[in-house]
């Protein structure tokens, strides 16, 4: 029974997210789909990240089992054409080993959060960058973000219906840069808690504002209650943007 990994861009906006739900059209099921319709078979397709309403994804990878062998190439464009008109795109399948998981085989996922910074509202990226319109201080931001760094208990940036076992993560990369009219927040750790990026952007964007200095953000990690941290971003600016997997 051949494995496929898959690595899939789409638009989070009209999905109630990854993870297959009853309240509506979600990643996850319109890709069982459009596998059942190539191969008469319903199958469980298995995300590397389970991405919420409203989030994007640049290179999610996900995989799922098929009882009979088809070329690579013929699932990646079967799929972009039964997947059809959802803004979901099969970038790349391949056969994997039989012990790949696009979840428990990771190495490391990586996410960007984009904030439109500019007085005007966007027209072409509306529902792909959080809009703020006053002005934010990207160096202090970038300052602040270094205090997130590293192992801790996150449970200040952790969302009250989180699953995860415990709060304590390894945050290995967290910088903001300034590009043009956008300030960029780039994540990267193995696996992050729920809302933890949503969380660390709306309060870095306190000190941005100058609400906050941050200082402060060290204060709200180490406070370890959920009400120490800044409002929660939208989804809108988020992507998963690559996940690593170790070597063969």
């Amino acid at each position: 029974m051949p494995r496929y990994r898959l690595t899939i861009e789409y638009d989070g906006g009209p999905f109630v997210g990854w993870q297959r739900q009853d309240n509506g059209p979600s990643v996850q099921g319109a890709l069982e789909d459009a596998i059942e319709k190539l191969s008469a078979t319903r199958v469980t397709v298995v995300g590397a990240g389970r991405t919420d309403a409203g989030v994007h994804a640049l290179g999610q990878v996900a995989h799922f089992d098929l009882d009979r062998d088809y070329p690579p190439d013929k699932v990646r464009d079967a799929l972009n054409y039964h997947l059809r008109p959802a803004p979901i795109s099969v970038l790349e399948a391949a056969v994997a080993d039989g012990q790949f998981h696009a979840r428990f085989s990771a190495s490391a996922r990586h996410y960007l959060f984009r904030i439109l910074n500019r007085r005007s509202p966007p027209a072409l990226e509306r529902g792909k960058v959080w809009h703020v319109a006053v002005p934010l201080d990207a160096p202090a931001m970038g300052a602040a973000a270094q205090y997130l760094v590293g192992n801790h208990d996150f449970t200040t940036f952790r969302a009250a219906e989180c699953q995860a076992q415990t709060p304590v993560k390894t945050l290995d990369r967290l910088e903001v840069f300034r590009r043009a009219d956008e300030i960029h927040i780039e994540a990267s750790a193995r696996s992050f808690l729920h809302h933890q990026i949503r969380s660390f952007s709306g309060t870095l964007k306190l000190v941005g504002e100058g609400k906050w200095r941050p200082h402060d953000v060290k204060k709200a990690l180490e406070a370890r209650d959920r009400a120490a941290c800044g409002p929660v971003s939208p989804p809108d600016g988020l992507y998963l943007v690559k996940v690593d997997y170790p070597p063969c």
